[in-house]
């Protein structure tokens, strides 16, 4: 069933299996206050079991840019379109985000991104490849990112 995640009132809602709920929780609102400011964008979240499609299509990109197989297993994923970009994104156990951002025009931004939980370790299959840059939000506390530049098209 999907989820309008609320930004104002924030719930763990679908993230309850995660040992940094909380913290998953505000970086999911974070997200929501994003693309509600910028693009007026409602972010609505499904179950990973009821979003394969863009479960996969985030998968395959992490495998075949940087050989990178998330082991925690995904708790929600979403996919939608504001103006010409196309957005991807899975929220998993662990506290990880993953998102992907695809101009849909030849020669748009095209990136994979990862944001880290406040509280969570750094997972193992980032760790050597990736720094992360740390960031402060009202709603999710400290967030540690990252990203990579889409090579390939998808």
């Amino acid at each position: 069933m999907s989820y309008a995640v609320d930004f104002t009132t924030v719930s763990t809602v679908g993230l309850e299996s995660s040992p940094v709920a909380p913290a998953l929780a505000g970086l999911r609102a974070n997200e929501a206050r994003y693309f509600k400011n910028k693009y007026d964008h409602v972010f609505t979240v499904d179950p990973a079991s009821d979003a394969q499609e863009t479960v996969d299509w985030v998968h395959r990109i992490l495998k075949e840019e940087r050989d990178i197989v998330i082991s925690s297993p995904p708790l929600e994923a979403t996919a939608f379109q504001v103006d010409n970009i196309r957005m991807a994104y899975v929220f998993y156990q662990n506290g990880l985000s993953i998102n992907v951002m695809y101009t849909i025009d030849d020669g748009g931004k095209r990136a994979a991104g990862f944001k880290l939980s406040d509280g969570m370790e750094i997972p193992e299959e980032l760790a050597t490849k990736f720094k992360f840059a740390r960031q402060n939000s009202k709603l999710a506390g400290t967030i540690r990112g990252s990203f990579f530049v889409i090579k390939n098209e998808y």
